[in-house]
Formats: C-alpha cells, sequence, structure tokens
C-alpha cells in the first residue's frame, strides 16, 4: 500500500509542476483528444540527427492525462528515436496489462518515473487518459520520421 501511496503522489506532483509544458517550435505538431472524457493534448516534437531534443505540450484533463505528458517530456528528450520507441512501448505493454505485470527493476531502468502509472492499468477508464500524451509522441514522432525521409530523398534526387 506504501507503494501505492508513492507512486500516487509521483503523479500529483507532475501534475502541479509539469515538465515540458509549453509549446515550444518543434518539427510537428499533433492534436488528440480522449473522447471517453474530454481530455485533450497538443504535442510537439522536435527532432535532431535522430535524438529527440524537445516534447513540448498543452492540455487540459484529468491529473493522470497531464501527468503523464509531463513523465513523457522528461523521459524521453535526449534519447535515439530507437530508444525511445522502445520506451514508449515498453509503457504501452505496461498500461494495457490490466494490472497484471508488476513492474520489475529491468521495467523500472526503462520507465523510470513512468511505472507509477503501473496501478492505472487496472482501470480501462483511466488507461486512456495515461496513454493520451504518449500516442500523440508516436503520431508526432512518425510524422517527423517521415517528413525527414522525404526531405533525404528530395536531397538525393
Amino acid at each position: 500500500m506504501k507503494l501505492d501511496s508513492m507512486y500516487q503522489e509521483l503523479i500529483l506532483d507532475h501534475y502541479k509542476h509539469p515538465h515540458g509544458r509549453g509549446l515550444r517550435e518543434g518539427d510537428v505538431e499533433v492534436h488528440h483528444v480522449n473522447p471517453t472524457c474530454g481530455d485533450e493534448i497538443t504535442l510537439r516534437v522536435k527532432y535532431d540527427d535522430g535524438t529527440l531534443t524537445d516534447v513540448s505540450y498543452e492540455g487540459q484533463g484529468c491529473s493522470i492525462s497531464q501527468a503523464s505528458a509531463s513523465v513523457l517530456n522528461e523521459l524521453m528528450v535526449g534519447k535515439q528515436v530507437a530508444e525511445a520507441q522502445k520506451t514508449q512501448e515498453t509503457f504501452l505493454e505496461l498500461m494495457q496489462s490490466k494490472g497484471k505485470i508488476e513492474p520489475d527493476e529491468a521495467m523500472e531502468e526503462v520507465l523510470e518515473d513512468a511505472v507509477a502509472f503501473a496501478g492505472v492499468s487496472k482501470y480501462p477508464a483511466r488507461v486512456k487518459c495515461a496513454l493520451l500524451s504518449w500516442m500523440a509522441w508516436k503520431d508526432a514522432t512518425a510524422q517527423a520520421l517521415e517528413a525527414l525521409g522525404d526531405g533525404a530523398e528530395r536531397k538525393s534526387a
């Protein structure tokens, strides 16, 4: 029970003191909405030579959706694309586990503060809240990589 309480406090801390809030210049901007509850996020990503140099966002919604965006910023900025994608996939696996996955040391090493959302996975209605910014990041990254790929193809043609 003490661990759950610590995780709840971590989520509330990210909600009250968000990392990455406030839209800054980026390569791609996406807007996602959780139609179930009305949470929204506008997210921008910036890449430089395969490294995620910034994730900025503006959003409104519950503490889970907003804290999750903060954790995403803290966790992903500075990572290479492949490492960031692995982190996103690990978070998705945790969120889709319906509470059956107990984060181990290896998962904690990959997810850091994001393991605080393990308890959220027990509540399907809240999983979408936690995943909102992560799905927006995945969408924005796919668009950024496509644009970078198109640009590289045009340069070589």
